[in-house]
């Protein structure tokens, strides 16, 4: 067949067009990712500037309901309030809501001081001795860097009762942001970071989260990037299989958001790890909360204030929740194209410093922006001064890890006394948690208490009365012989200011109760 020189030229278009397109981020339904992407400055920065963005308004959208839906869905009917200057009004008189982005932020400005090489040290005592409060891992794991006991030890679940919850995943857009189409970069930030204070499950809910924003930068197909992103994740992990099942449910009841998460109740909410959550609907495990997150980018369909109400929707962690899906789609819209309804309450906050820190959102656009450049540049991209191409990675699945194996809640028990008036504990099975404060008047009084396991000196705890640095749980053992045990306790410093109370005892058994 004769080719004339109209068809060649015509090929040569086509073919050129082609190639430019696998560089840049596509559109619609997706098969694989892009070996190579580009970007100019200012698109890099708008989806920088969009996931920043897109998390603070989830944050405060979700706000009012923060666990006060707990085990239920939030009805149609029930309002959920925005107004102009309503993030404004959350900043003067409610700053702590924003958690989600100041704990950000804490390990943005230590990159931002120390370089993509900071010691993970460096990122634990930033965290420890921040001014802000702290609940669950996070709050275990400052009382343990604080009582001398390192990453990634202060994570792990021995060390930690709570290292299945969701403290990291609300934590982790940083990483995702700094590593724009590179989501095993993302992971690898993670599993410093992470660890400072999560194991497991807790610890894969930041890495999906992080390389959920990576490969937001990539594509706008929200299917592609929540399976891609996936591969992340080991197979063999209950957080893979939740998530896993999320996005089978979906395509099963495509229409029908409320649907899949009933599936997800049924199947997925029972918390055995979290001494709060076990035995009543109350639930921050990473692994539930990561599939509300899922629900709304999946039955949001790219709308933005629909994927965030859905996530709101959904329970439980209803704040970060959002913030997380409003996070990962702001950046796959970009800054210029979240809506307006949004952004008129956002700009007016954008140059105000975060509670607790001296970082605007302003700043914190710029450092992550800065940062994402270093890490293209590291892992084999290129900057110029117009135009900056990003080496895309394929997701690679981290290392398996399984937190409270062989672990079952069995029983709790109301003790409701003060520890010199608990005597001895018996109970039997292979594990428990001694929950419980200390209240002095004296905030600088720390009590110091033997515990005694079956006549044997186990531990000798500090157990300070600071609210800031306290222990979230007075005492826990697990991985005991399975059987019969006691429990006595000796305050070596007793002080007349001061007092210890035992509210609760938490029994573990190695046997399974759903396997009788």
């Amino acid at each position: 067949m004769e080719i004339s020189v109209r068809n060649v030229s015509l090929l040569l278009l086509t073919l050129v067009l082609s190639a430019s397109c696998s560089h840049r981020p596509t559109t619609g339904q997706q098969t694989g990712l892009p070996e190579k992407i580009t970007f100019t400055p200012e698109e890099l920065m708008d989806k920088v500037k969009g996931g920043w963005a897109g998390q603070t308004i989830g944050c405060t959208y979700g706000g009012p309901t923060e666990f006060k839906y707990n085990g239920t869905m939030i009805q149609d009917y029930v309002p959920i309030e925005w107004f102009d200057g309503y993030i404004k009004w959350w900043y003067d008189y409610v700053p702590g809501l924003y958690d989600d982005v100041y704990m950000d932020l804490t390990f943005v400005d230590v990159f931002d001081r120390l370089g993509l090489d900071a010691p993970v040290d460096s990122f634990a005592m930033a965290f420890a001795r921040a001014k802000y409060s702290l609940w669950h891992a996070n709050q275990a794991a400052r009382y343990n860097i604080l009582q001398g006991i390192r990453p990634p030890e202060s994570g792990h679940w021995l060390n930690n009762p709570h290292a299945n919850d969701l403290d990291y995943q609300i934590e982790a857009d940083y990483a995702g942001l700094m590593s724009p189409g590179m989501p095993n970069a993302a992971s690898e930030v993670s599993d410093k970071i992470g660890h400072i204070m999560t194991y497991g499950d807790g610890w894969y809910g930041g890495v999906y989260v992080g390389a959920m924003y990576a490969l937001a930068f990539v594509s706008d197909d929200i299917e592609f990037i929540v399976t891609e992103a996936l591969k992340t994740i080991p197979e063999e992990s209950d957080y893979y299989r939740c998530m896993n099942d999320v996005i089978a449910w979906h395509k099963a009841y495509p229409d029908d958001w409320k649907r899949t998460w009933f599936e997800c109740e049924r199947k997925w909410s029972s918390d055995i790890g979290c001494p709060d959550g076990v035995f009543v609907p109350f639930n921050i495990d990473a692994t539930i909360n990561s599939a509300y997150i899922l629900i709304g980018l999946l039955y949001g369909k790219g709308d933005f204030e629909k994927t965030i109400d859905i996530a709101t929707r959904c329970g439980q962690d209803s704040d970060c929740n959002p913030a997380s899906a409003g996070g990962i789609l702001g950046t796959i819209l970009g800054y210029k194209r979240i809506p307006e309804k949004w952004m008129r309450s956002l700009r007016e906050v954008e140059p105000l410093k975060l509670a607790f820190t001296n970082i605007s959102l302003e700043s914190a656009y710029w450092m992550s922006y800065d940062q994402a450049l270093q890490m293209i540049r590291r892992n084999g991209g290129t900057v110029a001064d117009d135009r900056i191409e990003i080496l895309c990675q394929r997701p690679v699945a981290v290392r398996y890890e399984k937190a409270f194996e062989g672990m079952y809640p069995k029983e709790k028990i109301a003790v409701d006394k003060p520890l010199d008036k608990v005597g001895e504990l018996s109970f039997e099975g292979n594990g428990f948690v001694c929950k419980g404060a200390v209240e002095s008047a004296d905030e600088n009084y720390v009590a110091r208490v033997e515990l005694y396991v079956d006549g044997q000196l186990a531990e000798t705890a500090n157990l300070p009365a600071s609210f800031a640095e306290r222990r979230h749980e007075l005492f826990w053992k697990y991985q005991l012989p399975e059987g019969k045990h006691t429990l006595s306790f000796k305050w070596l410093n007793p002080d007349g200011k001061a007092t210890i109370h035992m509210s609760e005892l938490l029994i573990y058994t190695g046997a399974d109760p759903l396997k009788k």
